[in-house]
């Protein structure tokens, strides 16, 4: 195996060992807001390839991770090193900016009220049931009601 080959195969080793078991593992110490591993793989392939990684990488190819070249495997490799050294506030740009390229919005900060996500304010069932009756946004007359 050429010195190449070998490089590339400790940086796939490291990739999973990062997003398999230390990232969690710090996550679960911490109380981090992400903790499964396929959760760590999106923030880390998707800030590799700089958009939705599937959109990127083929889904049906095997690992996605697989799929990097080397110098998009390097970085995933170094951003993940910088989540384990950095913690919960990078972890949760780099979610952020993840969700964002999917066309999601943020995920609620823990200082945000209970049912708000993203700065949208909780619907209630009324309203709810009043929007896919009228179609009408909440606050305004249902035509339905009465």
């Amino acid at each position: 195996m050429t010195g190449a080959a070998q490089e590339r195969e400790a940086l796939l080793r490291r990739y999973a060992e990062l997003v398999r078991t230390e990232l969690p593992a710090a996550a679960e110490r911490g109380g981090w807001s992400l903790r499964a591993d396929h959760c760590f793989g999106r923030v880390l392939l998707d800030d590799a390839v700089g958009a939705c990684w599937y959109t990127v990488l083929d889904r049906r190819a095997g690992a996605a991770f697989r799929q990097l070249d080397d110098g998009r495997l390097a970085h995933a490799v170094a951003t993940g090193e910088r989540v384990l050294a950095e913690g919960d506030a990078l972890l949760r740009a780099l979610d952020a900016q993840s969700l964002a390229w999917r066309g999601k919005p943020p995920k609620r900060s823990a200082a945000a009220p209970r049912g708000e996500r993203g700065g949208r304010p909780p619907r209630g069932r009324a309203e709810v049931s009043c929007r896919r009756r009228c179609g009408r946004p909440p606050g305004r007359p249902c035509p339905g009601a009465g």
